[in-house]
């Protein structure tokens, strides 16, 4: 049976999108830890610091680490955790480690991110939703690439499928809803938007994004020596090309063949 613990605030000296957390059990061998803050980028990086500081610990009792995308999984075996005091839970030996680098995280800041530039065919065969979300949005075509082009955004997390990035947060101007009837196979390549966040397919998958263009880079590739393209934690900038220079473009260097 999950338990809350009570919400647990940063230092009060801490950056201004500090995060605040909460701490509960999700059966007896995992721990969930999630994070809060003035916007969801800034929950997101607090997420990814506090995997990378608890992972750097080498805890000799924690067996996995799954930063997600506001929250952070912490599996653990109850009977190697270090007791403060007689009749102290593993649990809450844990929770108390958990809340001192938590502590530690809330007033850092996080490393300089990889900026990886994806180019993008809109709009066409590459993009046939993308006068749809024009519309659903206010906006005009050109507008909406300009949004989507000109933003550098976050890889929030990997998930659904190996090297299926979630990206994020656009514009709010760039809020379209997923489509009411989803797609039962989308090209690898093809770049979704809803709800402020991007998603780009690395394999032809079945998925209800709304497709606004395509990128001929390979996003994953089991073969490559890092088969991800991107990273939890990359920035991304998409940069607009013609349907010819997708034609052109390598799908492993995104430079001309």
């Amino acid at each position: 049976m999950s338990t809350a613990m009570p919400l647990n605030r940063a230092a009060a000296n801490a950056a201004s999108d500090a995060a605040e957390w909460t701490l509960h059990a999700s059966g007896e061998r995992l721990l969930i830890v999630e994070l809060q803050a003035k916007d969801r980028v800034a929950a997101n990086r607090r997420a990814r610091d506090f995997a990378a500081r608890i992972g750097a610990e080498n805890l000799p009792y924690i067996s996995d680490i799954v930063p997600a995308m506001t929250t952070v999984g912490i599996h653990y075996s109850p009977s190697r955790v270090p007791l403060a005091a007689e009749g102290q839970a593993p649990y809450e030996a844990l929770v108390e480690t958990l809340n001192r680098l938590l502590a530690s995280v809330a007033a850092s800041q996080s490393a300089a991110a990889r900026v990886v530039e994806i180019p993008v065919c809109y709009g066409g065969e590459h993009g046939p939703d993308l006068e749809d979300v024009a519309r659903a949005c206010g906006l005009s075509v050109a507008e909406v690439i300009e949004l989507h082009s000109g933003a550098l955004v976050d890889v929030m997390m990997l998930g659904f499928a190996p090297g299926h990035p979630y990206i994020g947060m656009f514009d709010e101007q760039l809020s379209p809803a997923r489509r009411a009837t989803p797609r039962t196979a989308v090209a690898a390549g093809s770049i979704g938007l809803a709800n402020r966040q991007t998603v780009i397919y690395p394999l032809t998958l079945p998925g209800g994004w709304n497709l606004i263009g395509r990128t001929p880079l390979t996003l994953f590739d089991p073969a490559r020596e890092a088969p991800c393209l991107v990273d939890a934690g990359d920035q991304i900038r998409f940069v607009p090309i013609t349907p010819a220079q997708f034609d052109t473009l390598s799908p492993t260097t995104g430079v001309q063949r």
